[in-house]
């Protein structure tokens, strides 16, 4: 998202004075933080400690247009006792559809040749979901619809919750060994970085399909990107003009009602998991 919607922008110009200052390197955000009550960033600007200190205070609210969280410092935010909010449900819709696209996309074979490439049905196949927040949910109930096997390892996904959409959790050691697709949901964090690496690789099943639709620093893909049985697609899960209205009015919403007083639902709050 290069900016956020007009459509977001208007309902933030009803209540405050908005200045749009899009892609700022820290240096210059500390600059302009001790200006701001409210701070929404997209994907291209980073708040670090060092932001949330130069707010003096004074930054009561600090919106992400979109679900991924590895440009802030949420443990900042938290000492700073900043509301942290976020806009995921139009991301979490295209998501979910983006991983079964890339895994049909995995299939394809452009030039036909009906005895050398073999495909594999769905039906009774395992699906490791290894993240199980909005999105990962969401890809799990549409393939137990396709008759998918769907297991997954979460340290915090409540056991009820993954029982409702039919789902096992299970180690992670089982995750990545059981499964015949792997499917990579999770956040960027010290804890999840480089999760995805030789080690975890070395433990799959032959034929193995992985599918990473999440953030880019999940796995190790030096060399992996360079595989002939790699397909590697731009960050674009949620690039529809339909989603980024969706996400400019999301997040505008939810600021306006923390300006009013209004505490959101719990889904909206940026977490901080000590790694």
């Amino acid at each position: 998202m290069a900016s956020l919607g007009e459509v977001g922008l208007q309902l933030l110009r009803e209540i405050a004075n908005v200045d749009c200052s899009y892609n700022l390197v820290p240096e210059e955000l500390c600059d302009k933080m001790s200006l701001y009550d409210v701070l929404i960033v997209l994907t291209g600007t980073k708040v670090t400690l060092e932001a949330f200190e130069a707010s003096k205070g004074r930054l009561k609210v600090m919106g992400r247009a979109g679900v991924g969280i590895d440009n802030v410092d949420l443990q900042a935010a938290t000492e700073c006792g900043c509301l942290r909010q976020r806009a995921h449900r139009q991301h979490r819709r295209c998501g979910g559809a983006r991983d079964r696209a890339t895994r049909r996309m995995a299939r394809n074979v452009w030039e036909w040749q009906l005895n050398k490439y073999v495909v594999v049905s769905l039906v009774g196949k395992t699906l490791a979901v290894r993240g199980f927040g909005k999105v990962g949910s969401q890809v799990a109930r549409r393939a137990r619809g396709l008759g998918i096997h769907v297991i997954a390892h979460v340290p915090y996904a409540p056991a009820d919750k993954a029982r409702a959409v039919g789902v096992e959790l299970v180690s992670f050691d089982a995750a990545i060994s059981d499964s015949d697709f792997i499917s990579l949901r999770l956040p960027l964090t010290p804890s999840t970085a480089k999760i995805f690496n030789d080690e975890t690789l070395a433990k799959v099943k032959k034929g193995v399909k992985v599918v990473n639709v999440a953030r880019g620093g999940g796995r190790k893909d030096d060399k992996l990107v360079m595989h002939e049985n790699v397909t590697v697609t731009p960050h674009l899960g949620a690039g529809t003009v339909e989603a980024q209205e969706g996400v400019a009015i999301e997040i505008a919403e939810a600021v306006v009602g923390a300006l009013k007083g209004e505490l959101p639902p719990p889904w909206f709050l940026l977490r901080f998991f000590p790694s």
